[in-house]
């Protein structure tokens, strides 16, 4: 249904990180769940918090108040991690609460190339009633670079 980084209509899932929300795509999320003690994971890029272990797998978790320049938080009982499929990886990002899930037409979308084009990691902006939400790319979410380190990293597994 997308072409390109334009949104026709789509599934999101709204969260929020201190007072402001934010959305990923349905089709990148596997399912939400309580925050669980995160083991660090040395030799990760910074954006990495470090792994949890869900259900026999390692999965990483990357810190997505620093991709958004907010305060560091620490980990709170209300603290929920939404665990994402990419087709690199899976991931879980940390944030405060969960709001649900929204169904989205083309006419409450803008391309976030024609509205943010600053923001690379951005796929676009919901106009709710209730607010905006940007909606974020989490294919974009890593740079090459952290892409490498967290892949090297994850080879190398947590201390023992």
């Amino acid at each position: 249904m997308e072409t390109g980084r334009q949104i026709n209509s789509t599934d999101i899932l709204v969260f929020a990180l201190d007072q402001m929300r934010y959305a990923l795509p349905l089709s990148s999320v596997k399912r939400a769940v309580r925050a669980v003690e995160i083991t660090p994971l040395p030799k990760a890029p910074p954006i990495v918090r470090g792994v949890i272990n869900l259900q026999g797998e390692v999965v990483a978790v990357v810190d997505i108040r620093s991709r958004l320049r907010l305060p560091a938080r620490e980990l709170t009982l209300d603290s929920r991690f939404i665990i994402t499929r990419i087709p690199k990886r899976q991931m879980a990002l940390v944030v405060d609460s969960l709001e649900g899930i929204r169904h989205l037409n083309r006419e409450q979308i803008a391309n976030a190339d024609e509205t943010l084009c600053l923001v690379p990691h951005l796929k676009g902006v919901a106009k709710l009633d209730d607010g905006m939400v940007l909606i974020y790319d989490l294919e974009r979410f890593l740079s090459l670079a952290e892409e490498s380190a967290l892949d090297e990293a994850m080879a190398q597994g947590p201390p023992e």
